[in-house]
């Protein structure tokens, strides 16, 4: 048994088996070069790597199991190797989509986090020869999703990759797995279930067994841990606005770096979308939180005719007197049904930050305006 996984994290992966005990090789397919449509799919293969079934019944499985092997077998074993990628580089400037995307895809799967800027590069090439390009969308989305996890992150590169899985499914709409991908990190009122709600408990019971659970690079957070929901979600105030007369100083250093994205990147009018903001110090002045006071909030001014799960979020700080984390909020916007074109939502953060090593710290706001795009305009 050889399993294949359309996974953007594979140690999420690696983890499942390990808590399942579940012991076959597993190979990552996170661009989908399979192309299947649905998931899980079965394929038979015979001795002499012959495809004899797809998708089989419980009949053809068994008698496949209980057929004699032949006699004689190839005692050849093929090890894997590299591409040429200086080799797929030529042939990829004649300028055809096809050595282009090959090259592309090889570049993410073999090129390792300092290819992944030339791999975003010769997608788009793809997508400028031809811009109807479902499976270069999808990839193009994968490859920043990457990045974004990566130590070569760049600003909006969450949010590219949002848009670029939203165009391919705009393509082809029955494409499951980048109907998930978005999904995964999409509101909850379009979640089939909850995609990594099982990792707490994994991690405890392979702890009980005294073995130590597969270290994950990028944790779940938020609405990946977060199940369906029936309805949207139209949450309470919590308490009073915080600074309701815009009283409080601006951080206007840059102290806080902020970048916000939205899922799906566009809504239709009476829809629901998810909004993720990440809060980052900025290295360059050496910023950080100072831990020691409250957690740092965000609240939203919601305008007429618009709902939220949460008017204000908080997110908790660490035990350490200081921290240079990013940190994320989460929350749902159900936009009314007269949306048309692109909107703002306002919404402003509060933290106490403090700027140098020995620097002095400050409680500070950052307003940030949520731009909200109607789907079709």
């Amino acid at each position: 048994m050889v399993g294949i996984i359309q996974e953007q994290h594979p140690a999420r992966a690696r983890l499942f088996m390990q808590w399942q005990e579940m012991g076959w090789p597993l190979m990552v397919d996170s661009l989908d070069l399979l192309d299947v449509g649905v998931v899980p799919v079965t394929i038979l293969l015979d001795e002499a790597g012959l495809v004899r079934a797809i998708q089989p019944g419980e009949d053809e499985f068994a008698r496949f199991l209980a057929a004699p092997v032949a006699a004689e077998k190839s005692t050849h074993a093929v090890q894997p190797q590299a591409p040429d990628l200086d080799k797929m580089r030529q042939a990829a400037r004649e300028g055809t989509t096809g050595p282009l995307r090959d090259y592309a895809d090889a570049l993410v799967m073999w090129g390792g986090a300092a290819a992944l800027d030339s791999a975003v590069a010769v997608y788009g090439d793809v997508l400028a020869a031809d811009p109807e390009d479902g499976r270069a969308h999808f990839r193009l989305g994968v490859t920043y999703r990457k990045r974004y996890d990566s130590g070569s992150r760049q600003p909006g590169d969450f949010s590219r990759a949002v848009a670029a899985w939203g165009r391919a499914l705009e393509i082809d709409p029955n494409q499951y797995i980048w109907r998930r991908r978005i999904q995964q990190y999409g509101p909850r009122l379009s979640k089939p279930y909850p995609f990594y709600d099982w990792v707490a408990e994994a991690r405890r019971q392979i702890a009980s067994r005294g073995e130590v659970p597969v270290l994950l690079s990028v944790e779940p957070v938020g609405t990946e841990l977060a199940g369906p929901a029936g309805e949207p979600a139209a949450g309470a105030l919590q308490g009073s606005e915080p600074d309701p007369e815009g009283r409080i100083t601006r951080d206007d250093k840059g102290l806080i770096r902020v970048e916000q994205t939205m899922v799906p990147a566009r809504v239709a009018p009476g829809e629901t979308a998810r909004i993720h903001i990440e809060l980052r110090p900025d290295p360059a002045r050496k910023a950080h939180w100072n831990n020691e006071v409250e957690d740092l909030t965000l609240w939203i001014q919601m305008p007429a005719g618009w709902r939220t799960d949460a008017a204000s979020v908080s997110v908790p700080s660490p035990q350490a007197a200081i921290s240079d984390e990013p940190r994320r909020v989460e929350f749902e916007l159900q936009t009314p049904a007269s949306l048309h074109g692109a909107a703002i939502v306002q919404a402003y953060a509060l933290y106490y930050v403090c700027e140098g090593v020995d620097g002095t710290c400050l409680y500070r706001r950052l307003d940030i305006p949520i731009q909200v795009q109607a789907a079709g305009d």
